[in-house]
């Protein structure tokens, strides 16, 4: 036998051991055994019997909650053994709020104890309301851009649709009485940020983990940075695959459009906006992840999370907005959809995975060649550019950068499958006939392709 989320054992009473029953109280419940040892062996209480009528009576009198003590003999010695119950109102010992959790217990401050207090209060953080912030201080463009979204989506009846703003903003359930709710600041707010910090994305673009190339941050209401968002991975951040059926030329990005959206919303719905930390997008040439600040529950682990697909949201008011505005596919469905669509499009599954601080899920590029390798030798590259450039390598080469304007020569060496020697000599080519030009630094710099190479 060995202790567990439910089970502790300590060899004599301490009254500080309170704590530990105030950590079971606010978890699921569990039994304190007084009397034995790391290895759940009996070694005895010599004031047993005075501790049977003591602990219950600490316990009231400072935690404010009622145990069951039960004495044990075994061989001769005694135990104790303290019932505890999980209780649904939170309990505190001394003012301070403490936790189990898994065979450990936590004592609980800032965010940690804001989630746990809300929890226990059966409240939500986006659920809390704002004093001070009024219809007028959202933004109508945004309400808007929700009516033509919910419109499109049918999930909102026309009469509703039809509401002024604040009937309309009230039967999303963002109001409590006079108040909004932190939600309807993040769903409309022009700037979200003024109430909540870190209410915004970061992505950026990684050579290696400690070398940033270059970043972005993407704020303002959530619809726009959902869109945001989106249109700035597609278009700046990732590589689209070149390919050519006939004259007909194709893209194909790495990841699926649909699982990037879906992986951004859930980012936004389970985000912990307590944290104060930004939903964090980091790309690299291989690969792409998404980051949010959270934790899951106490009981839950990541296998469960994975067994049922998705958790309730932690912002529900929030993900009831992104559902009605077709943000959001389907309840509770956010994992399946993410791994069946990147699957159905050819791509690695995606990787899920949570620390102590948030949830990533990862995105691997398949092996991804942004241009079909060149049939001629690595001298046979052409030279006349004005004579068009057509599907010539060098027009390989001018879409490699127009897709990805810092790429390396290395990079283009290995996409085109030529020699990093012909690679500059095509540069050298193309920047003499005007086609080509270099930006900055051989380091931080880009390519810029110039209008004479269309």
């Amino acid at each position: 036998m060995i202790e567990s989320q439910n089970t502790e054992w300590k060899q004599s009473w301490r009254d500080e051991y309170l704590k530990w029953i105030c950590g079971f109280a606010n978890a699921d419940g569990g039994t304190l055994m007084i009397g034995k040892n790391d290895q759940g062996e009996v070694v005895g209480l010599a004031n047993a019997v005075r501790l049977l009528e003591d602990i219950p009576n600490k316990v009231r009198d400072i935690l404010g909650i009622v145990v069951a003590v039960n004495l044990h003999t075994q061989a001769g010695l005694d135990w104790l053994e303290i019932v505890v119950e999980a209780y649904p109102s939170p309990i505190s010992y001394k003012g301070e709020y403490h936790l189990r959790s898994g065979s450990t217990k936590q004592e609980l401050r800032g965010a940690a104890l804001d989630r746990f207090l809300l929890r226990k209060l059966g409240r939500h953080w986006d659920g809390v309301p704002v004093p001070y912030v009024t219809m007028a201080d959202l933004e109508p463009r945004a309400i808007q851009s929700f009516r033509k979204l919910a419109g499109k989506s049918g999930r909102l009846g026309t009469e509703s649709l039809a509401e002024s703003d604040a009937v309309l903003v009230e039967k999303l359930h963002l109001t409590e009485g006079r108040f909004l709710k932190r939600a309807a600041t993040l769903l409309f707010h022009a700037d979200p940020e003024k109430f909540t910090t870190g209410a915004c994305v970061k992505i950026g673009f990684f050579r290696t983990d400690s070398d940033l190339l270059y970043h972005d941050v993407i704020e303002g209401d959530l619809f726009t940075q959902v869109e945001k968002t989106l249109d700035l991975l597609l278009t700046k951040y990732l590589r689209a695959g070149i390919s050519y059926q006939g004259t007909q030329r194709l893209e194909r990005f790495p990841v699926p459009e649909a699982a990037l959206r879906e992986a951004l919303i859930n980012a936004i719905a389970h985000k912990d906006y307590g944290a104060l930390i930004p939903i964090q997008i980091s790309v690299y040439d291989h690969k792409l992840l998404i980051w949010n600040a959270g934790q899951l529950p106490p009981d839950w682990s990541l296998a469960r999370l994975m067994a049922k697909h998705s958790s309730q949201p932690a912002n529900p008011d929030i993900a009831r907005a992104l559902f009605l505005a077709g943000k959001i596919e389907s309840w509770g469905r956010g994992i399946d959809l993410i791994r069946n669509t990147c699957l159905d499009y050819g791509s690695p599954a995606p990787r899920f995975d949570c620390d102590s601080a948030g949830f990533w899920v990862e995105f691997a590029f398949p092996a991804l060649a942004a241009v079909a390798p060149p049939k001629k030798s690595d001298e046979g590259l052409g030279e006349g550019l004005g004579e068009g450039l057509g599907d010539s390598p060098q027009s390989r080469l001018l879409q490699l950068i127009r897709a990805k304007p810092m790429i390396s020569i290395a990079e283009m060496s290995q996409h085109l499958n030529i020699s990093t020697t012909a690679v500059e000599k095509t540069i050298k080519r193309l920047k003499a006939k005007g086609a080509l030009q270099r930006i900055g630094s051989a380091r931080s710099g880009h390519w810029r392709v110039l209008e004479n190479s269309k």
